[in-house]
Parts: structure tokens; C-alpha cells; sequence
């Protein structure tokens, strides 16, 4: 059972009273955005021109999304770069060879160059030694205490390890960069465990468990541990290779790697820190949306007769700002980016190789569907909400249609993308370990001061 029944029974007794507390504090946790614009807050520290503000100093990635003239922001083509390195340059490579290239895109973000064959050699091998869970952990740590969230279950999973780490608060490079292999590797196993469990548990299907296979690679070995026959093909692995790459790094300013930034700057450890990362990135607003966009995708095939008529697609678009379709947010999941303008180009480059599966596989009018959204989306958004400025679709938009092509469930798609953005959190945990300060922004106090009053005064 997943709660102590005296516990609600408890909240059950007391239920009149804490729901008239709930109530009357109500407003005391309303902020009026006045007080944000009059005392020249940065909420969601970005800039009033949608800007980020400038926390720190990184050389792990880039995002580029647009050109700042004379304070003006000039819309520019979305590039991102991996410690210097254009990420589109990096994929056409071992794309061009057929080979796999997440285990070479953590070793640059982790080392800071571009592994030799030796070197990458070297560094596989490792990453097959660490990819086996400690003895008895998915029993102990998994098995026991099921839950109906696989994202929930990786970050009590990562907190764990620290127990099944004979050293793990030594801050030292070779410590962290260690942890660091170890994490990389694990993460996508810890994953499909966690998934395995939660099917058995809550949809009463088989339970079944892999473990993973030397000489794969990350991609090979997720596919292999998540499915129940432990098959796929070698154009489905490197697909999804393909959005590991692209998910693994995007800058130290979104929200989970500077969450793992900031739980690095106090000193704690390495379990604690990118566990944090992964709470984050489980957020709607952030990792989540790929979840979201596949929903909003779903209604839209249900609610959209003829996908080939603009008219009608448009029709939808707008109903979903208005609030009247979709999950009511008035949202367009999918479509624009905090930096990226003109183009994101993890979505350029997703849609590139993803176009000759989708047709294998019969997702090709789907694939239409979504290409229909992007180019009707801005125009649809410019007219309904008289703003100007440039909307382009992001990864989300398509990540979710990958990953059900790749006959991934959709409870794996944010575990997907922190299976790949570990790599990227724990570049940036070892280099916010070299700084030594901590991270402490200020907040402004708006409470008034108010007289003590005694308990036996109190109403």
C-alpha cells in the first residue's frame, strides 16, 4: 500500500480544519506581478527582453538563438555547440560513418576535446564495466517501492547509489569524473527497470528484466533492457542515439542543469546534485513537455477531420489559444523557445533523419501533421496574439513522434531525455565543483512587520 492508512485517516478526521486553513492563507501566497515590475524584479531571471540573465561562466555548451544590435535582439538560424564544437557538425559526422556517437558526445562535454579512437575505445569499455546496477539494487531499490512515476523512480534511484558508494562525498576531480562514468552508464538501466516495475505493478503486465550486454552502446543497450524480446534494428538504435546527442547539453542556464549547478556550488555530493537535475527536468514546463506536446498531438488527430485542410488545421491551432482545445492552457506545446528564434536545431536536424522512418513505419501522415503545425503555428499565434515576434518549433515537437515510432511508451519520454541530459548535468557539476562559491540570489521581502500576539490572544 502506498500510504500508512491511520495517515488518512488522520487528514479524514481533520479534514474541516485544514481545508478552512488551506483556504484562509490562500491569498497570503498570491504575489501581485506589480511587485515583481516596481521593485525591478527578474522573475524567472530573464531579462524584459526575454533575455536570460547572466548567472556564471561555462565552456559546455552554447545555445544560439539570436543577435543582440545596439540593444536591440535581432532573430538569427538556432545553432548549439558542445564545448565549442557545432553540434550539426558533430552529428553529420558519425551519422556519415554509421556509427553511434553518444558515448563520444559525453566525452567531449566531460573531457572538453574530441576523443582519439584509442581514447573512445578506452572510455566504451568503461562505460560497459559501469553499466551493471550493484548487486540486488533492483530488488532493494526498485522492486520494493514501486512507483507510477519512472522520473520519480530515477532520481530516489540516483540518491540510492550514494549508499552503494564506498567514497562519495570526496569532491576531488577523479572522484566526480568517476561518479560521473558511472552515472552515465546507469541512468538508462535504472530507467528501464524502473519502467519494467511500474508496468507490472499498475497495468498488471508481465514483469520482465534485462540486463545490459557489453560491447552496445547506450542506445543499443535501452532498447535491449526496455523491451520484453530485447530486439530492435540497428536504424531504430541509431535514431535514438540521434536524440541522446541531441538532448545530452544545452547551456548552464535551463533549469535542471543550473539546479544541478546550484546544489553543486554548496559543496554536497554528486548523487544529491544530479537527482535534483532530474526533479526539475520531470516539470511540465521544462523535460515534461515532450509529454505534453505528444498529448496535445493525440487531440489534435482526434479532432481534426481532414489534416490535409489548412482551413481546418488553423481552426484547431486557434481553438488551442483560446483555451478551447487541447489540455485548455491556451499553449502550443511544441512550438518556441526561451533563446531559440528562427529555427531550433535539434528539431532541424531530428526531423532530417526521422522523415525515412516515419515512413517505414507508417507514421508518414503523422509526420505531415506535425510539419502542418509548425508552418501554420506562428502565423496562427501572430494574429490571435497581436505579438511579433518570431515563433519556430522546438525539439518537443517532434521528440515525442520519434519516440512512439521507436515503440517507446510515453511514460519513458522525460526518463529519455534525462538518460541523455546526465551527461551534459554532470559536465557542468565538475565545473561548478572547481568554483568556490556558493549560489545565492537575494529575494526581496514584501511581508509587513507585524506585532506578536500571544497564543492565548490569538482568534
Amino acid at each position: 500500500m502506498a500510504y500508512d492508512p491511520s495517515l488518512l485517516d488522520t487528514f479524514a478526521e481533520h479534514s474541516g480544519l485544514f481545508v478552512d486553513l488551506v483556504e484562509s492563507c490562500r491569498n497570503h501566497y498570491v504575489i501581485s506581478p506589480s511587485a515583481f515590475s516596481n521593485n525591478y524584479i527578474k522573475r524567472g531571471l530573464r531579462e524584459a527582453d526575454g533575455t536570460g540573465v547572466i548567472a556564471g561562466i561555462t565552456r559546455k555548451g552554447n545555445v544560439h538563438g539570436y543577435i543582440v544590435s545596439e540593444g536591440e535582439r535581432i532573430p538569427a538560424p538556432g545553432e548549439l555547440f558542445y564545448c565549442g564544437y557545432n553540434v550539426e557538425d558533430l552529428v553529420n559526422s558519425f551519422m556519415s560513418e554509421g556509427r553511434f556517437g553518444f558515448e563520444e558526445t559525453a566525452f567531449l562535454l566531460l573531457f572538453g576535446h574530441l576523443p582519439s579512437e584509442e581514447e573512445l575505445d578506452s572510455f566504451d569499455r568503461i562505460m560497459d564495466a559501469c553499466r551493471f546496477l550493484p548487486p540486488r539494487f533492483t530488488e532493494d531499490i526498485i522492486m520494493k517501492a514501486p512507483s507510477t512515476s519512472v522520473m520519480n523512480k530515477m532520481a530516489t534511484g540516483v540518491l540510492a547509489l550514494y549508499a552503494y558508494d564506498d567514497n562519495p562525498d570526496d569532491s576531488s576531480l577523479e572522484n566526480i569524473m568517476r561518479q560521473s562514468i558511472e552515472l552515465i552508464a546507469r541512468l538508462p538501466i535504472i530507467a528501464a527497470h524502473s519502467y519494467a516495475v511500474y508496468r507490472n505493478v499498475f497495468r498488471g503486465k508481465s514483469l520482465t528484466l534485462h540486463n545490459p550486454r557489453n560491447n552496445l552502446c547506450t542506445a543499443e543497450n535501452f532498447l535491449r533492457v526496455l523491451r520484453s524480446d530485447k530486439s530492435y534494428t540497428d536504424e531504430e538504435a541509431k535514431l535514438l542515439d540521434l536524440c541522446l546527442v541531441l538532448h545530452a547539453e544545452h547551456g548552464g542556464g535551463n533549469n535542471s542543469t543550473f539546479s544541478t549547478r546550484v546544489i553543486s556550488s554548496t559543496g554536497s555530493d554528486t548523487y544529491s546534485a544530479i537527482a535534483s537535475a532530474i526533479c526539475s527536468l520531470k516539470g511540465p514546463r521544462h523535460g515534461g513537455a515532450n509529454i505534453k506536446a505528444q498529448q496535445m498531438f493525440d487531440d489534435a488527430k482526434a479532432n481534426i477531420l481532414n489534416p490535409k485542410d489548412d482551413g481546418e488545421v488553423k481552426d484547431y491551432l486557434v481553438k488551442i489559444l483560446r483555451g478551447e482545445a487541447g489540455d485548455g492552457s491556451g499553449l502550443i506545446y511544441g512550438m518556441g523557445h526561451a533563446v531559440y528564434t528562427l529555427s531550433d536545431p535539434r528539431a532541424v536536424t531530428l526531423k532530417r533523419y526521422a522523415r525515412s522512418l516515419a515512413e517505414k513505419k507508417g507514421y508518414g501522415a503523422d509526420f505531415e501533421l506535425l510539419e502542418t503545425i509548425e508552418r501554420l503555428s506562428p502565423g496562427v499565434f501572430h494574429e490571435e496574439r497581436r505579438i511579433e515576434k518570431p515563433l519556430c518549433a522546438n525539439v518537443d515537437l517532434y521528440s515525442g513522434l520519434v519516440y512512439r515510432m521507436l515503440g517507446i511508451p510515453t511514460e519513458m519520454f522525460t526518463p529519455l531525455f534525462a538518460i541523455a541530459r546526465v551527461a551534459g548535468w554532470c559536465a557542468h557539476r565538475i565545473e561548478e565543483a572547481a568554483q568556490s562559491k556558493i549560489i545565492r540570489p537575494g529575494y526581496k521581502c514584501i511581508a509587513k512587520e507585524t506585532r506578536y500576539v500571544p497564543l492565548a490572544e490569538r482568534s
